[in-house]
């Protein structure tokens, strides 16, 4: 098959490039491909930028802009109100259904947080006691309605990197000598945004379609976790309280085990470590 030029390749429109995550598949996407982002508040430096669209999801419709771009793919890195992502998300699958477009969803392990007994895989079936998974769950079934070559779900474990909100939220309170909440019996798995991104990257590429679990291969304890990054994020000492939801062990972690990533994108939760490490 004749590979098309990359201007030919794909257009690519990442609702919410401004966030953390959002920003960093925009650095990872923008050299190869034509790749348009959405910011919500106002700002100079991407107001300039031809590529940037200013939408708010409370206020603003999103047909506007996909009129404008003309996307083939649409990756979804949004925040905020969930009824209003909601319906945005309602016109992008709409829109999707009608155009030569695929969507890639970032999800969340929260979509599992009903279960606690075991880590959860690709195709099981999702619950959530939270809002917050509560939401991400109507999204994807949303989206699992579309032709299933058009949809991709990939769903997030936490997310650090050394400017993620998690490390920057711990920095402050260690600077306010406010305590950190750690969780003994929650066991999870972890992911970097440098490792999310190319494996976003990666499903581009192979033209890839279904659900992905984008987690460390290993799992670790919360607790252990968030001590271990303190110690080699160089923060001062830093006081602790222990949050115990439950007297037994609870799992909240994403497996993979039908759409497995090559080997050079998986991880494991010490390569975090080391990435972060001063």
């Amino acid at each position: 098959m004749k590979r098309l030029p990359n201007d030919e390749k794909h257009r690519i429109l990442i609702l919410g490039a401004s966030g953390f995550l959002g920003n960093a598949i925009y650095k990872e996407l923008c050299p190869y491909f034509k790749t348009f982002g959405t910011y919500n508040t106002e700002n100079k430096q991407l107001e300039k930028n031809q590529h940037f669209f200013q939408y708010n999801f409370e206020e603003d419709d999103v047909y506007e802009i996909l009129d404008i771009v003309k996307p083939s793919i649409i990756i979804s890195a949004l925040r905020g109100d969930f009824a209003a992502q909601f319906i945005a998300h309602k016109h992008v699958a709409e829109y999707i259904s009608n155009h030569k477009t695929k969507f890639i969803f970032l999800s969340s392990a929260n979509v599992f947080d009903a279960y606690s007994k075991y880590p959860s895989y690709e195709e099981d079936k999702t619950l959530s006691n939270s809002i917050y998974g509560h939401f991400k769950i109507k999204i994807e079934n949303m989206l699992l309605r579309l032709p299933k070559k058009k949809v991709t779900i990939l769903r997030l474990p936490m997310v650090f990197g050394p400017y993620s909100p998690r490390i920057k939220e711990i920095a402050q309170l260690i600077n306010d000598k406010e305590p950190v909440e750690i969780f003994p019996n929650l066991i999870m798995n972890v992911t970097t945004h440098t490792k999310v991104t190319q494996q976003i990257h990666y499903i581009i590429n192979r033209n890839k379609s279904g659900i992905f679990h984008s987690g460390s291969t290993d799992l670790v304890h919360h607790d252990e976790f968030i001590r271990d990054l303190i110690k080699v994020s160089g923060f001062n000492k830093a006081i602790y309280k222990r949050v115990y939801t439950t007297n037994d062990d609870r799992y909240l972690a994403v497996l993979p085990k039908y759409n497995m990533l090559p080997k050079n994108l998986q991880l494991l939760s010490q390569e975090i470590l080391t990435e972060l490490e001063i």
